[in-house]
């Protein structure tokens, strides 16, 4: 039996989701966002970031975040986010490529983490009165992070006090934002605006849907430039009742949360098997979904032989991690489709 830990990504739709893209699938309805169910969503939306929000719904999380970052552009822009943001590293250069070539700056930080420590000391390598360097144009974070660690409530909040000082929007790279909310056991508003968020990408595909992000914007006011972007970028779906049938479902009852709770439950049933595994040591403590592990390299070798999919993993420049010559650091993830007879499995494979 395949055991998959390999990614969220490679987990498929929940039931619910299907239900309802096979259910909207029947009939008319007016196109380009203007449908009723749109309008539906993004009041849902409001509620669940408790205020009035701009939502634009894309394909794929690079788009929300190049989007974001389009709509923040200013000319010679730099993007002030932790070195290993995906945004930095696993995005194709569509960020500069949608911004008109508007570039990203690695903030050090450890465990995937940016401090306003940091950020104000990279910040001011960009003074405004030197035209050459380009000027600061955003902030992103990753919720969670890169490495599986999420960021608490105050942390955010004074990131968000130095992005104010110098002047600078604040956005959230959420494609796991559900698994975040959940981990701090804390509500959207709470996590966002309420503490100095401006623009967040939105992320659902990884957390049971079919393919549905969105970018929400704090004030709507400000995203009034977005729709032109959307449609420049390609991305304004003629058939947007269907990105909004996922969502609607998504809301429903919370299967959002629940899905996350889910993933992160799983992932913590998997880190105590890795931490008493021979031959494997965690990396470091995992808060959402995603476990990082140490593996004696026939370990992980044998892993593979019997069917248990996982990746290799870069050593973050940061991490206080020391490696023996025949170890190598490997990534774990959790879905909401994880099942604890898969964790279990795994455990009798690896010798807990």
């Amino acid at each position: 039996m395949a055991i998959n830990f390999a990614s969220d990504n490679w987990a498929g739709a929940h039931p619910a989701i299907g239900e309802a893209l096979a259910l909207h699938s029947r009939g008319i309805a007016p196109a380009y966002g203007t449908s009723e169910l749109d309008r539906q969503v993004e009041r849902r939306f409001c509620e669940i970031f408790e205020r009035e929000v701009a939502v634009f719904f894309v394909a794929t999380g690079t788009a929300a975040n190049s989007l974001s970052m389009a709509m923040l552009n200013r000319p010679g822009g730099v993007v002030f986010c932790h070195e290993n943001a995906h945004m930095r590293e696993d995005e194709g250069g569509a960020p500069e490529y949608l911004t008109g070539g508007a570039r990203t700056h690695g903030v050090r930080g450890v465990l995937g983490q940016i401090t306003p420590e940091t950020l104000d000391e990279a910040i001011r390598l960009f003074p405004a009165e030197f035209v050459h360097s380009g000027q600061p144009m955003a902030v992103s974070i990753t919720q969670s992070t890169e490495i599986g660690t999420v960021y608490s409530l105050d942390e955010i909040g004074a990131l968000a006090e130095t992005c104010r000082k110098h002047r600078l929007p604040l956005h959230m790279d959420g494609a796991r934002f559900a698994n975040a909310v959940a981990a701090l056991g804390t509500t959207a508003a709470e996590m966002t605006w309420k503490r100095g968020v401006d623009i967040v990408s939105f992320g659902a595909t990884k957390n049971g849907c079919w393919c549905a992000e969105a970018i929400v914007v704090m004030d709507p006011a400000k995203g009034r430039d977005m729709p032109f972007l959307r449609k420049r970028a390609a991305h304004l779906f003629s058939k947007s009742r269907f990105i909004a049938a996922q969502f609607d479902a998504y809301f429903s009852d919370d299967l959002w949360l629940r899905n996350a709770t889910h993933a992160n439950a799983m992932a913590a049933r998997l880190a105590t098997h890795l931490r008493h595994a021979p031959g494997a040591r965690l990396a470091w403590v995992p808060q959402a979904n995603e476990v990082f592990a140490v593996l004696k390299e026939s370990t992980a070798q044998s892993l593979r032989e019997k069917g248990v999919f996982f990746h290799p993993w870069k050593v973050p420049q940061d991490a206080e991690l020391t490696l023996g010559a025949d170890e190598g650091l490997y990534r774990f993830v959790t879905s909401f489709a994880t099942m604890a007879e898969e964790v279990d499995a795994f455990a009798a494979i690896v010798g807990t």
